[in-house]
């Protein structure tokens, strides 16, 4: 079995929607659909809402894989319906006046995109690109609000993630003025959840480059380069290609919260 990688832009991907003979293949699971005791990690979805509106909203979904550095949908785009990410990561970005790029956030399995766009019928206020292979499901604009409508359960939830996604923004906005190295330690912490402990050293992996982090945190990648060489010589955390190690998570923990 094979699976497609699209590359194109969303308005002219062929969303595939399971057939009767899809249903028992793993591979074509997504967070909605699977009972299983394997769900994607920060989905609550399935802890929230009842298995009728789970179903219900299983038979609304399409599917569909995307290569790294994919455009899901563009700033300004109509917004025809949301995007759940199932497997992989996927960048949320902005663009201010002068063209800068920012990263608002990184989307992890069980996000969903363009739900605010969605339910406030307006276009896409900002990017989504794949930063590694992903899948998505996407449930159309008509088919969401009519799914809503008939089960208030499902809708709470929604509204509840809505609320989280505003006050992580307020949480962003509040963070541009704090200086580089606290947005950096800031950043590497968050790193870290997904990391180990071995030998006191919190092992992780940070698949950007310093570019990409700048963006992240809001400033130019000599500054990121430059706040990365000062924790290293610290002693406190360095970031070795993809592989971030902290030597000193106490250190970095009071450095984000100076």
């Amino acid at each position: 079995m094979s699976i497609e990688c699209f590359t194109s832009e969303p308005r002219s991907i062929p969303f595939r929607k399971e057939g009767p003979n899809t249903r028992d293949h793993a591979v074509y699971r997504l967070p909605l659909a699977d009972f299983g005791p394997q769900k994607p990690k920060g989905n609550s979805f399935f802890s929230k809402v009842s298995e009728t509106a789970i179903r219900a909203m299983d038979e609304m979904r399409h599917i569909a894989s995307y290569c790294k550095d994919t455009v899901v949908f563009l700033e300004g785009d109509t917004a025809h319906g949301i995007y759940i990410l199932y497997e992989g990561r996927a960048n949320v970005l902005t663009a201010n006046r002068e063209g800068k790029t920012l990263v608002l956030k990184t989307a992890l399995p069980g996000d969903i995109l363009g739900l605010n766009s969605v339910l406030a019928g307006t276009p896409h206020g900002v990017t989504v690109e794949t930063v590694e292979p992903c899948r998505f499901a996407f449930i159309a604009r008509e088919d969401l609000l009519k799914f809503l409508g008939e089960h208030g359960d499902a809708c709470l939830y929604f509204a509840q993630y809505l609320s989280r996604d505003c006050h992580s923004a307020y949480d962003l906005i509040r963070s541009a003025g704090n200086p580089v190295p606290k947005r950096l330690a800031r950043f590497l912490i968050d790193c870290c959840a997904n990391g180990h402990m071995s030998d006191g050293i919190v092992r992780a992996t940070v698949a950007l480059t310093h570019g990409a982090i700048a963006q992240r945190i809001g400033c130019s990648r000599e500054t990121v380069s430059r706040a990365l060489s000062d924790l290293k010589r610290r002693r406190i955390a360095e970031l070795v290609g993809i592989a971030l190690r902290v030597h000193d998570r106490a250190a970095l923990q009071s450095l984000a919260a100076s």
